[in-house]
């Protein structure tokens, strides 16, 4: 953007921008600043599938009271023309920075344009909007959150009335409504307060929310095994919302022993000890694992700030704490649902599994076993939230039994459509608690587990591409893929070729070429000889290419050494 232009784009903001204090202070102290006015300034913060991101503060490239009314004015456009009898909307937040204050400013301006808010009272997890979507008869959902980014971001997703995140198609026409808007001009707005004593916005009721809880206590297995087994925990919410919805459940089901991580357990969107309050990272969980060698629990659990995802570390056999993967525990929980409602009579005729098709392989063997049908989806949580919904509208949503993905995302049970720290947290301790009565411990479990299926090594590499040619790069080098691939690695050929692009998989044994059924997409998927997969696919939201590796061997160090013969090969197309 021109000089000119990006200097009355940030007078007019100097003038306008008069709602929330904290804007006009940091335009001030910018003020002559090019750099950091081109910043804020140069582009509008992008409406996708996942609503907005960005980092709080002053500009169109920045989350703040300004962009988040823009975008819900267009929603409210939107909503007004597909239901123009009346819609409603639900809301959710959690513990970030400015997160409660973005969400009111969403709830007045719905309320401005005559659309129904229904709005939790305190900080929530990100399932309970979804929840509340279905159970309130809502159009839409809103959830305030930047999920596990750290504090400095934060962000606006947004979810159908069929409580999973926006599809492509309802995001651009919300996109399109959105960029018709002058960002100043075109706002309605309508004072929270004043609006909810006059019955345009509501808080959720505490019966919406019991249901819910309800809904989640209903997917255990075994729900009696935790308050006899003596299991121990160390729980860290990660300063965010998952404190009291997963401490109320845990307690529920019997798991008197639990002790919360003190510096990490009131909300706090600064996050002071995990920069990165992600459970995938071992950086964010080192003050819980500092307190496991003190309390000496079973297991630790950890969820991010908007309480959909779960991290676990779990004591080995020599007192040390073991960080399992999302793959590793997705396996384990898929198993114990599987083998338990098998020895119950609980388990549904022809049961149906979920999962992203970048997770672990290791789940194919098991559903396999178990006569499990196992469908494979594209990445994003709301493509295993449609396979709810498709069975739902067969009316055997009853088939369904679990669901996740390798990025720490999990759900059983259909109450939902999003990914469920909560539920997945009582699902974990209780089959942690399951294995503590039967005398071993998770880590043991997991080598049984292998011991039988062998050792699935997953790994992602990633490779950045930045500046004004890196699109253009990765275009370049997946069309070579294409053509041109790695037909044999350390002696294993090559067994098919799918491209998501094109929906072919070509089966090398016999030439044919299959369909693919899911929706296209930039990405490519090669099977070798020995269990082995590689999966090459181009961030969505990122200048980077991703490649999930997936290598079998009979122990952990052979399937380790096996997938760094993969990547060596993979880094080398990547870099030329």
């Amino acid at each position: 953007m021109e000089k000119e232009k990006l200097d009355v784009l940030f007078d007019l903001w100097l003038e306008k921008a008069t709602a929330d204090p904290d804007l006009k202070t940091e335009l001030e102290k910018i003020k002559g600043n090019d750099d950091e006015i081109l910043e804020r300034f140069y582009r509008d913060l992008e409406f996708g599938t996942g609503g907005i991101r960005g980092v709080i503060g002053a500009g169109t490239n920045r989350m703040n009271y300004y962009t988040v009314s823009k975008a819900t004015q267009g929603l409210a456009n939107y909503l007004k023309r597909i239901k123009p009898e009346g819609a409603s909307v639900a809301i959710a937040y959690d513990s970030r920075i400015k997160s409660d204050y973005f969400s009111k400013s969403a709830a007045g301006v719905l309320a401005a344009n005559g659309i129904k808010v229904y709005i939790y009272d305190e900080l929530k997890p990100t399932p309970m909007v979804s929840f509340a979507v279905r159970e309130c008869g809502c159009d839409a959902g809103i959830n305030v959150t930047a999920s596990h980014n750290p504090s400095k971001f934060n962000g606006y997703k947004v979810y159908g009335s069929d409580g999973c995140q926006l599809t492509l198609e309802a995001a651009n026409e919300v996109l399109d409504e959105i960029e018709k808007l002058d960002i100043f001009a075109d706002i309605k707005f309508e004072d929270f307060y004043t609006a909810l004593n006059e019955g345009k916005i509501e808080y959720i009721s505490k019966e919406v929310e019991e249901n819910y809880f309800k809904a989640v206590k209903a997917q255990s297995i075994h729900p009696d095994i935790c308050a006899k087994s003596g299991f121990k925990l160390v729980y860290t919410p990660l300063n965010g919302a998952g404190n009291k919805p997963v401490r109320k459940v845990l307690a529920d089901i019997g798991i008197k022993d639990i002790i919360v991580v003190p510096e990490q357990e009131l909300p706090d969107g600064n996050f002071p000890t995990c920069p990165y309050p992600n459970p995938e990272f071992r950086e964010a969980l080192e003050v819980g694992l500092k307190l496991c060698e003190k309390e000496k629990p079973d297991l630790l659990l950890a969820t991010d700030p908007d309480c959909d995802r779960v991290g676990i570390a779990a004591r080995g056999p020599d007192g040390s704490y073991e960080l399992f993967t999302g793959n590793e525990v997705g396996a384990m929980l898929l198993e114990y649902i599987i083998k338990e409602r098998l020895v119950l009579g609980t388990m549904p005729k022809n049961p149906v599994a979920v999962k992203s098709i970048v997770s672990t392989t290791l789940t194919d063997a098991i559903c396999k076993k178990y006569g499990v049908e196992l469908i494979n989806v594209l990445t994003g949580f709301k493509f295993i939230g449609e396979q709810i919904g498709i069975l739902e509208q067969k009316g055997e949503s009853d088939r369904y039994i679990f669901g996740f993905e390798e990025s720490y995302g999990y759900l059983s049970g259909t109450y939902v459509r999003d990914k469920d720290a909560v539920v997945a947290s009582m699902l974990i301790c209780e089959m942690a608690a399951f294995y503590c009565e039967a005398g071993i411990t998770m880590t043991e479990a997991r080598d049984k587990m292998y011991s039988e299926y062998g050792v699935y090594f997953n790994k992602i590499d990633n490779f950045a591409f930045d500046g004004a040619l890196g699109m253009q790069k990765m275009q370049d080098i997946m069309n070579d893929l294409r053509s041109i691939f790695p037909r044999e690695i350390n002696g294993a050929k090559a067994l098919s070729f799918s491209d998501f692009l094109t929906s072919y998989k070509t089966v090398f044994s016999t030439g044919k070429k299959e369909t693919i059924s899911l929706p296209k997409t930039d990405m490519t998927v090669i099977d070798y000889e020995g269990n082995a997969t590689v999966i090459v696919r181009p961030s969505g939201t990122e200048p980077k290419i991703k490649i999930y590796y997936t290598t079998v061997g009979k122990t952990f160090g052979e399937a380790k050494e096996l997938q760094a013969k993969y990547s060596a090969v993979f880094s080398d197309i990547m870099k030329k």
